[in-house]
């Protein structure tokens, strides 16, 4: 085996690629619209024909593919505090590739202190979650909100799957209250206060998302579908941009700190892995102070009002691009509008340049002076890219864009900006033109030295790298 198809399914075009994976490069790209009216994989079945019209190993290549659509996973977040466990939660089911529908905070109210679960008799009838992650206390801490979030989930009929990442030493007394509801235990999201650990919970949501979810939306009559799809796609190209930024060892050197943003019709997500500082435990070389919620190394954030297609009126709109809302209008009303003249293409270029430029800064965050007890100090919030060393833009704006388009659209998403904006000041910019990082994604587990090989053409020559 030379050649694997590597495949997304996305909510609106099925992308496709053949990887050489001695050469690590993509020899064979296709795309179509996705058929989600008919079967999906009748969209694969035209992007298969194209790929071995242009190269015949692709009639014999096994496939790996992901997943967004249908609406792709959606999550609800169950936890005590809304400022702890349940934020917790929801940063990682933003890494798990989940869009977050709904976060219910358990904590205990009134005069007798006891849980509310009023809130999850609205999941199955309002946000119509795929899964639902139940966490709640640290390890060898309060039980009590982590045994009410299941006994009300059962209470209150929920069937589907549940991923539980709460204090461990409750949770065999969970396991048994969820008895006929599918259910998986996973590591503690918050096992102390000030620490994040996310990657049990990241695992079993995947798990939960290839067992329940991707058959449960019926996108396809043939069982070839639910048995080449390996992830939910942002989780997957998440996995690609960790490849990209870490590598593999000394011998495969990653591209340093590393932020991915996509902008597509819908939403516009934020990928970063960016290394914690070894001696101050935090993102900031500096020393940020540390937060409640610890910050993760590797983050995503997904921004469902800014879009270039379903979310352009809210894009315009939150940028005050008041001259754009006509151009805006056009294209929420027709998601397939493609532009042909030069005027239609700036428009694309600025509802783009807005996106991207809201979509980085709420991801960053900002840093400002403030006066405490302890005198001046900074004060930060989001992620710092100040010192990323890799910006790379995705999405069809970028990709099929005239020449010049990411410099126009990243302008004033980089450099020295005014406000505090905590944006990546002298990053090397490249655009995914061949979306290989979900590709990467895919490869990472089975084939991780082509991986690492189909990285570095996006990383480029750089320290350690040919």
């Amino acid at each position: 085996m030379t050649t694997v198809v590597c495949v997304d399914f996305g909510s609106t075009f099925t992308k496709a690629s053949l990887v050489d994976l001695d050469a690590g490069d993509v020899v064979a790209a296709a795309s179509h619209p996705t058929t989600i009216g008919t079967d999906v994989l009748d969209g694969y079945d035209a992007c298969l024909a194209a790929l071995v019209g242009q190269d015949p190993r692709a009639a014999d290549a096994p496939t790996l593919a992901c997943s967004s659509a249908g609406g792709g996973l959606r999550i609800a977040v169950v936890g005590n505090e809304e400022l702890v466990t349940a934020e917790a939660g929801r940063r990682v089911a933003l890494s798990s590739g989940g869009k977050v529908v709904a976060v219910v905070a358990l904590a205990p109210v009134g005069p007798g202190r006891v849980p509310d679960t009023t809130p999850l008799g609205a999941l199955g009838h309002t946000t119509r979650p795929d899964v639902v992650l139940l966490t709640g206390g640290t390890d060898g801490g309060n039980t009590e909100v982590l045994l009410a979030g299941a006994r009300g989930l059962v209470e209150h009929g929920w069937t589907g799957p549940v991923v539980v990442a709460g204090n461990a030493e409750a949770r065999d007394e969970v396991s048994a209250v969820l008895t006929d509801v599918p259910h998986v235990l996973a590591d503690n999201v918050v096992p102390r206060i000030g620490v994040l650990a996310p990657e049990s919970a990241r695992a079993a949501i995947r798990e939960m998302f290839l067992a329940h979810v991707i058959g449960g939306k019926h996108l396809s009559a043939r069982g070839d579908f639910v048995a080449m799809v390996r992830g939910a796609t942002p989780d997957v190209v998440l996995t690609g941009v960790e490849v990209l930024a870490r590598g593999l060892d000394e011998e495969h050197p990653g591209a340093g700190d590393v932020v991915v943003v996509d902008v597509g019709g819908a939403t516009t997500d934020v990928h970063s892995v960016v290394e914690v500082d070894p001696e101050t435990g935090d993102l900031d070389r500096g020393g940020l102070s540390r937060e409640v919620v610890a910050t993760t190394p590797v983050t995503r954030t997904v921004e469902g009002d800014l879009g270039m297609r379903w979310s352009a009126r809210t894009t315009v709109a939150a940028a005050g691009l008041d001259e754009l809302a006509d151009a805006a209008a056009r294209r929420t009303d027709d998601p397939s509008f493609l532009p042909t003249t030069d005027a239609e293409r700036d428009d694309d270029e600025a509802i783009a340049r807005a996106a991207v430029g809201l979509a980085l800064r709420r991801h960053a965050g900002r840093s400002r002076v403030v006066v405490s007890p302890e005198g001046r100090v900074v004060e930060r919030t989001g992620k710092d890219l100040r010192e990323v060393d890799l910006l790379v833009g995705s999405g069809g704006v970028l990709r099929h864009g005239r020449p010049g388009v990411a410099e126009r659209v990243l302008a004033g998403s980089t450099g020295e900006v005014e406000g505090g904006w905590q944006l990546p000041r002298a990053p090397r910019v490249v655009v995914d033109t061949d979306y290989v990082l979900a590709a990467v994604g895919l490869l990472a587990a089975d084939h991780p030295e082509a991986a690492h090989r189909l990285a570095r053409t996006l990383a480029g020559p750089g320290p350690g790298r040919e």
